[in-house]
């Protein structure tokens, strides 16, 4: 018990660690209050805990939004060194990771234009800079699959290879990476359902997910980030 409250202090002791925490407390109370809701239109208590979970859910988004206000150095910095991917083996894996690097750049700016508008910070309608912040992370989650997909075609042709000259540690290392960037799919595409959800309407399953729904494929992909991060502090 008390080594697991240890580790959780030391997430929480962390900028990435508390915003995954968070991320997770967010959508898991959107799933919950989204599903009381839902069935307690009959049952008073029930309705007023859901609508409850679900004020309490958009005020975490919304500091997870204030949050990443301080975010733009930090992915500049990771963008700059990553630069055109020089270290990188692969062409595709490249390219894909510097346009997932651009839309994540990108990304940022346009958020906090659209939290200044709501905020009445500045004057401009907040309604385009949502969308566009959609889309861009849309891409990103989208550009994120492709690159997870051909890394793990490179990582099974790798596999093989080992299978006839490796020795078993350099097989069991391929076959962590690969789980890794099968969590990474897994995670993404959770997120690019929600992310279709929020574009305007009539394009695919956009604004047709109940709450509930929503909040269990954020907690799928906050759970997946999760997973990664405690398997990466054991590595």
């Amino acid at each position: 018990m008390q080594q697991s409250v240890e580790a959780l202090v030391r997430v929480l002791e962390t900028y990435r660690g508390r915003d995954k925490v968070i991320r997770t407390l967010c959508y898991g109370s959107q799933l919950v209050g989204g599903a009381l809701s839902r069935k307690a239109e009959t049952e008073v208590t029930s309705q007023q805990l859901g609508k409850s979970l679900l004020l309490f859910s958009a005020q975490l988004s919304h500091c997870r939004t204030v949050l990443r206000l301080f975010d733009d150095l930090s992915m500049l910095a990771y963008s700059h060194g990553y630069g055109l991917g020089g270290t990188e083996e692969d062409p595709g894996v490249r390219w894909i990771s510097v346009l997932n690097n651009l839309a994540d750049q990108l990304y940022y700016p346009c958020e906090h234009i659209a939290w200044a508008a709501d905020a009445e910070l500045i004057k401009v309608k907040s309604d385009k800079w949502w969308l566009l912040c959609t889309v861009l992370w849309g891409t990103s989650l989208l550009l994120g699959i492709l690159r997870s997909l051909r890394v793990l075609l490179l990582l099974k042709k790798k596999l093989r290879k080992h299978g006839r000259e490796g020795d078993q540690h350099s097989r069991s290392q391929l076959r962590g990476q690969m789980r890794g960037e099968l969590l990474s799919v897994l995670g993404s595409m959770a997120d690019l359902s929600n992310a279709i959800h929020w574009m305007p309407p009539g394009f695919l399953w956009a604004g047709r997910f109940p709450n509930w729904l929503v909040g269990l494929m954020g907690t799928v992909s906050s759970v997946v980030g999760l997973i990664k991060m405690s398997a990466g502090s054991s590595d």
